[in-house]
């Protein structure tokens, strides 16, 4: 009897430590494939989307009443609060994006944001004054995070202090996520300068290989995690439709140009295309692309349904044209009425219930919704939810 009660307990035993072994394999393939990807900070590039204080600091701040809804005064934004780059930095749980151009107030330690309004892929012949398009391109923004690089590991190894406290690790750069939003305005400045759609079009092949370039000199640089943004429905933005009413005249039942939204979905093709190209070139590397046309276009089709006001009437503007906008009078501008100065743009009463914010750039209400629709993976090739971004390496 001993002997059998021996046997039955030792094959219990082995039972019970297989089960174990089965459910730790469980546990770790399950930490494998879902676990979030802890990213210790963000480096952003991109254009007016995604610039928290980048042109305000270079060529002079945005004017109230932006920054009213959430940060209660301007905070660099061209919103009237928060933008998605704002939402990642939340749900990713680091502090907001300070602006590398920005000089006070920084705190850097965890991501820098190289992202300046007006931002183009390709290189501007022509200035801030005259075209409204930024001289700090995207190759200007890799050479500032060249110099980031460089500059904040010498001070924070040869300074320490205080600095060790504003400026990243050097570990950071390779683990923490690169995120871009970039190309809208190359389609816009295309159009602006009386290209043709044709010319426009041609064009995007060059646009895809400068931004190659820049994202592959990011990875030389360490950068392992890429997070990219398609560009936005333009078709749908007031000052678009206003700047080029011929390219604007054919317009589908929302009200949105059906050629500006063309070229912008051929863009994102080809940008995906590419993004694909990069995820073979560099297994090493996690590369998402992200389908933030669809997020826009779903809420500017279904804004009524969603619980907001006409997607094409702007926000903070002045009433001179079916869109509340006016290209002469921008959100906060002013004119001088018998010498003294009287605010035009003004802000709506609920900019919650606005998708436009300025004619341009999407309110905060509209920033969440957008970032609500990506941030699950649901529009992402691949389907990498924003905390597991890290995952997609190989894929």
């Amino acid at each position: 009897m001993a002997s059998g009660g021996s046997g039955r307990t030792a094959t219990a035993g082995t039972a019970a430590l297989l089960s174990l072994v089965f459910l730790l394999l469980q546990v770790s393939a399950g930490a494998g494939a879902g676990a979030d990807c802890h990213f210790p900070a963000v480096f952003n590039f991109g254009d007016s989307n995604s610039d928290t204080g980048g042109l305000s600091a270079a060529f002079g701040a945005a004017p109230p009443p932006n920054g009213r809804t959430f940060f209660g005064m301007p905070a660099g934004r061209y919103c009237d609060g928060r933008l998605v780059i704002d939402f990642i930095a939340e749900n990713l749980g680091i502090p907001y994006l300070s602006a590398y151009l920005n000089s006070v107030g920084s705190n850097f330690s965890q991501g820098a944001n190289f992202a300046t309004a007006g931002s183009t892929i390709s290189r501007q012949n022509t200035s801030l004054f005259l075209s409204g398009f930024s001289p700090i391109s995207l190759d200007v923004q890799s050479w500032e995070f060249e110099q980031f690089i460089n500059r904040s590991q010498f001070v924070y190894n040869n300074k320490g202090g205080i600095y060790r406290e504003l400026l990243p690790k050097a570990e950071y750069f390779s683990q923490a996520l690169y995120t871009f939003d970039i190309g809208q305005n190359d389609i816009t400045a295309g159009y602006f300068a009386n290209m043709t759609t044709e010319q426009v079009v041609a064009f995007i092949p060059e646009l895809m290989e400068r931004l190659t370039s820049i994202i592959q000199n990011v990875h030389g640089f360490g950068g392992r995690n890429f997070w990219i943004h398609s560009t936005g429905p333009i078709g749908c933005l007031p000052y678009a439709l206003i700047r080029r009413p011929d390219i604007a005249a054919v317009k589908d039942k929302v009200g949105c140009s059906v050629t500006y939204n063309k070229v912008a979905q051929l863009f994102n093709q080809r940008l995906k295309e590419t993004v694909a190209r990069l995820r073979k070139t560099y297994p090493d590397a996690a590369f998402t692309y992200v389908d933030v046309y669809a997020a826009k276009y779903k809420l500017i089709s279904q804004a009524s349904k969603l619980g907001f006001d006409d997607p094409l009437l702007t926000c903070c503007g002045h009433d001179a044209g079916p869109y509340n906008f006016d290209p002469k009078v921008g959100c906060g501008g002013k004119v001088l009425v018998k010498g003294k100065w009287v605010v035009l743009g003004k802000s709506c009463d609920d900019p919650a219930r606005r998708v436009s914010w300025d004619g341009v750039h999407f309110t905060e209400a509209a920033n969440k919704f957008v970032f609500n629709q990506i941030v699950g993976g649901g529009l992402s090739d691949p389907p990498m939810p924003l905390r597991q971004a890290c995952r997609s390496k190989g894929q």
